[in-house]
């Protein structure tokens, strides 16, 4: 007998039918910058269509991406100033706390994802508090827990650790529950490695460490079995979804993921993957469709949902009914 599976790619309609893979909307987070003053949006120049925005713009955007059908966003602070302890990451009016607020009054059905970190506020631009130049962990656990507190406390509806520090999901769900947000989710950065993709997002968010890296706490780019032990270790202190990060590099991270565990899968699309495909197609090297093949292949790869600055893009042409024949 020959086989002809050519016979199932003959017309856009049989290639629908039995698609195996679908990319929706409501698969897809949408991070963006919040950052002090008023009346702000600032392209950033290491994330051409990503902006800078203050909380007055910032509405008048999520009420476009709300209209797309996006209805999860992850928002990332940008604060006016630092110091060691990186203390503007957990003050009550804070700029995420504030955006929180802002953004819960205006679209109260928003769902509003924070990044628990303290590497953009800090003056030393590292993850954690110092000890001299060595990140102490067990002393960053406590301040983390606080950061995440503060945006419980100003609405946010799932808290998204991504320091790397060992124990802090089960510390911040320590605080959580005792202050009556059992119901908060943890989202952890439980496989985040120490990547070279992540260039644009710190020039982005003011972060790049001053002095040394931070391979000390983000995971070894060689392993695959070290992923397995930290996700396994984040779902045991409770977290509700494990994510790895960067995407495109680990495909195979996020697969073996996928097969090893039961609670959601996140993958984070992230600034560095962004950035090229946006240069490659702004040369004529690549057709746009590389956007949406590139976001299929994480959900192929098993993602529950996909963080990415590609996200309003994407709605956009799903919508528009623009990736069907494809």
């Amino acid at each position: 007998m020959i086989f002809r599976p050519r016979r199932l790619r003959q017309n856009s309609h049989i290639r629908a039918l039995v698609r195996e893979t679908h990319l929706h909307i409501t698969d897809l987070v949408f991070p963006i910058f919040v950052t002090e003053g008023s009346n702000i949006k600032t392209e950033i120049s290491s994330l051409p269509g990503v902006y800078h925005f203050s909380i007055d713009t910032l509405l008048i955007e999520v009420a476009e991406v709300i209209e797309l059908g996006i209805h999860a966003v992850m928002l990332f602070g940008i604060p006016d100033t630092k110091d060691a302890c990186g203390s503007s990451a957990f003050d009550p009016n804070g700029i995420v706390q504030r955006a929180t607020r802002a953004l819960k009054e205006a679209f109260p059905d928003l769902y509003i994802i924070t990044d628990v970190c303290l590497c953009q506020y800090t003056d030393h631009g590292h993850c954690g508090i110092l000890e001299n130049t060595t990140i102490t962990n067990d002393a960053t656990l406590e301040v983390l827990a606080q950061v995440a507190l503060s945006h419980a406390t100003a609405g946010a509806d799932m808290v998204a650790p991504s320091d790397m520090m060992d124990g802090r999901v089960a510390t911040i769900r320590r605080i959580l529950d005792l202050n009556g947000f059992s119901h908060i989710p943890i989202m952890a950065y439980s496989a985040k490695y120490a990547s070279n993709f992540y260039g644009p997002f710190r020039a982005a968010a003011h972060s790049t460490p001053s002095f040394g890296d931070r391979k000390s706490y983000q995971m070894d780019y060689a392993n695959a079995a070290e992923a397995l032990r930290e996700v396994q270790l984040d779902i045991a202190e409770g977290a509700d979804i494990v994510m790895v990060k960067p995407a495109l590099a680990y495909l195979d991270i996020i697969a073996k993921v996928c097969a090893e565990v039961t609670v959601p899968v996140a993958a984070y699309n992230v600034s560095g993957e962004y950035a090229i495909l946006k240069l490659a197609i702004s040369h004529g090297l690549l057709d746009e469709l590389a956007i949406y093949e590139t976001l299929l292949s994480i959900k192929r790869a098993g993602a529950t949902l996909i963080i990415s600055y590609f996200a309003k893009e994407v709605a956009y042409n799903i919508r528009e009914g623009k990736y069907d024949s494809h």
